[in-house]
């Protein structure tokens, strides 16, 4: 049996260290592309007066594309009327009533405000990222097929990206 599983692990690596060969310039490429869109957004976005000031937690998230552990954000649970903005710029990206509960751990919507969001490859090839069209700043990603919803679209926001407006009553 331990034979069988080394076997397994072994044949494994063999692929995994195949594929790269095969693959390694078109990754390399990929990797870096997508570095230099990250140089080009914190040089638009670090110390620019006209964006609001963040931490370095929403540096880390927002302009180095990281992610935020699931279920920790402030805005996960919200279930007020009102809007989700960017965090670095204030730009509108969500409405409330497009916000449905995706039980993955972060805000998921089926909708964007028109214009709000752009939708580019990921640098692993196999997601959709979501940036905010005003000022390139990180969300997310976006997937599809998963029929949560009729729209049949999930929008998975890092709760450190955005805030969150009420509706005036």
């Amino acid at each position: 049996m331990k034979q069988l599983i080394k076997l397994g692990l072994f044949s494994i690596l063999l692929l995994a260290i195949g594929c790269g060969e095969t693959n390694g310039q078109n990754t390399n490429s990929k990797i870096q592309k997508q570095s230099e869109t990250n140089k080009s957004i914190k040089d638009k976005t670090m110390d620019n007066p006209k964006y609001n000031i963040l931490t370095d937690e929403e540096k880390y998230v927002i302009l180095e594309k990281g992610t935020e552990y699931p279920h920790t954000g402030k805005l996960l649970n919200v279930t007020d009327k009102g809007t989700y903005t960017c965090k670095q710029c204030d730009a509108k990206l969500y409405r409330s009533e497009d916000k449905f509960d995706g039980h993955c751990g972060w805000p998921s919507f089926d909708d964007e405000i028109e214009g709000a969001v752009k939708k580019v490859p990921d640098a692993d090839g196999m997601r959709t990222e979501i940036i905010c069209a005003n000022c390139g700043g990180h969300l997310g990603h976006i997937f599809k097929g998963e029929g949560f919803t009729a729209k049949n679209t999930r929008h998975c926001v890092n709760s450190i990206s955005m805030n969150f407006i009420p509706d005036e009553k």
